[in-house]
């Protein structure tokens, strides 16, 4: 059994905006105003002013948010694995205790590869990749429906191969191949698509006189590389770009490799002015896509009896620290991300909350507020972590960062010598405790920052905070254990669960168990 109570009648909807920094955010203080329409929305919110991502990038961000555990726990790190099924994910537990599911999705890393996180999902929508489905598709008889599945499947298979082999993932970031399939095969989806079907679903499930209640995930791609914003839209944000900055980004966008690397040569300004202007237009230009899906949970109502949720799984790297993408740091251009609660209730509408948190917290603020207590949860001792419990002084929030190994294959080939010299095969983690944030490298410290007073990292003040970094040092250690243990926890859970009665008293009767 998943759950211990049914649900309320609360609809839920849970907005990922893929790869969107906290700091580029005119919510969150940013100079251009990037997000009117998310601004406006939030005002009526509570506003997570110092959200933390568990990880660096889609997967295993997503799959803390899906379980509400850390990547230590699930173990989906890497693009060709699979969450155990021991962890149910936000859809399977809402769908188990009666909620229609649906899952409108612009990541291909999310719709495509069998990694479970799909699981639980009544109907999924995936507007990336080489073969979309959408709802209220139009049915063309047996025969072309038949080929069209076929297609899918064959689609899918073909994108499973670039995550399980190396070399084809290599072949692909190649800038001869990369202006191709980034455009042909639909790789961000579409903001416009996904955020009219998911109205039209939600319309339909209205009409029907919800016989159940909804969960609706979307996750929008627009903020991913590549840039090609809409010219207005650029031109809107950063006026006057030359000919230059267009052609940098040409080439920028070109050289997938170059998305998730080291930086091999430090951006000039100029380059670095039109990096953000291009990754600042999309983000107006989503937000306006987004306003939209605002319009319409205001109008029909939808917003007094659906809880919204909006955040990133995580941020990106135009240069800080050395990087570009997301791929292999734990710095707050990669793991401090937005983060919006709506709810009927009220909670804390209008107000900004100062405290750290985890984005992991989403998944028991969902089934909180459906009225669910799962399984997972009591085993886990994880009671008290929802959202609306967010604010004590103290509270702690992790991020962990395990390489994958799709871009360490790339960097074997593109620049070996940066794997041993960045240590870029070691775990990076991080703990956020007030105002001050250690970033470790394995088993040792990395940095300590004052994030409050230097927001962009950029002073490492371990040695004049020596005990501070002892005690935090200490902190991510005790995590670590705890992870550790709550995964081999949760697994011992799941085995006995397997057992029958008759096995189960044999055990207790031999000492195995109590």
């Amino acid at each position: 059994m998943l759950t211990t109570a049914m649900p309320t009648q609360i609809n839920v909807l849970f907005v990922v905006l893929d790869t969107t920094r906290h700091d580029r955010l005119s919510l969150y203080g940013h100079p251009r105003d990037t997000t009117p329409e998310l601004d406006a929305f939030a005002g009526q919110a509570a506003v997570f002013d110092r959200a933390l991502s568990p990880a660096q990038w889609t997967i295993p961000a997503h799959a803390s948010m899906f379980t509400g555990v850390y990547p230590s726990t699930h173990t989906l790190t890497e693009a060709d694995r699979t969450l155990p099924v021991q962890f149910p994910t936000t859809a399977q537990i809402l769908r188990d205790a009666g909620y229609q599911t649906a899952g409108f999705c612009n990541n291909p890393l999310l719709g495509v590869l069998n990694h479970g996180l799909t699981r639980g999902f009544d109907d999924f929508y995936n507007y990336a990749g080489a073969a979309i489905n959408r709802p209220f598709e139009r049915a063309f008889g047996p025969p072309v429906d038949s080929a069209v599945r076929s297609w899918r499947q064959f689609a899918r298979t073909v994108g499973n191969q670039f995550a399980q082999r190396e070399w084809l993932f290599r072949v692909s970031l190649n800038p001869m191949f990369t202006p191709v399939w980034t455009r042909l095969i639909n790789y961000k989806g579409s903001s416009a698509n996904s955020i009219s079907d998911l109205i039209g679903y939600m319309q339909k499930h209205r009409a029907g006189g919800q016989s159940k209640p909804l969960f609706a995930f979307l996750n929008l791609m627009g903020t991913h590389l590549p840039y090609r914003p809409p010219r207005d839209v650029l031109e809107h944000i950063a006026p006057g770009l030359d000919q230059a900055s267009y052609q940098f980004m040409a080439h920028f966008n070109a050289d997938a490799a170059r998305w998730a690397s080291p930086v091999e040569a430090p951006l000039e300004d100029w380059q670095s002015h039109a990096l953000e202007a291009f990754y600042d237009a999309e983000i107006r230009a989503q937000d306006a896509q987004l306003g939209r899906l605002f319009a319409y949970l205001k109008t029909s109502g939808a917003l007094k009896d659906t809880l919204v949720i909006i955040s990133a799984d995580h941020g990106e790297g135009h240069g800080d620290h050395g990087f570009f993408g997301h791929s292999f740091v734990v710095n707050h251009e990669l793991t401090h991300v937005p983060l919006i609660v709506h709810s009927p209730e009220g909670f804390r509408r209008g107000e900004r909350i100062d405290t750290p948190v985890s984005t992991r917290r989403i998944f028991h603020t969902i089934l909180d507020a459906a009225g669910i207590e799962s399984a997972a949860d009591q085993g886990a001792g994880t009671a008290g972590m929802t959202l609306t419990q967010a604010g004590m002084p103290g509270e702690l929030a992790f991020s962990e960062a395990f390489p994958p190994q799709t871009f360490l294959g790339v960097l074997r080939y593109r620049a070996p010598a940066f794997i041993d010299a960045l240590r870029l095969t070691q775990v990076r983690r991080a703990v956020l405790r007030g105002s001050l944030k250690l970033t470790t490298l394995g088993e040792v410290p990395e940095a300590l920052y004052d994030v409050e007073n230097d927001p962009a990292e950029a002073q490492d003040i371990q040695q004049q905070h020596p005990a501070a970094t002892a005690e935090m040092l200490a902190l991510i250690a005790g995590f670590v254990r705890d992870a550790e243990q709550q995964r081999a926890g949760v697994s011992v859970l799941a085995e006995r669960a397997a057992l029958s009665p008759e096995m189960m008293e044999n055990l207790r009767a031999l000492g195995y168990i109590e």
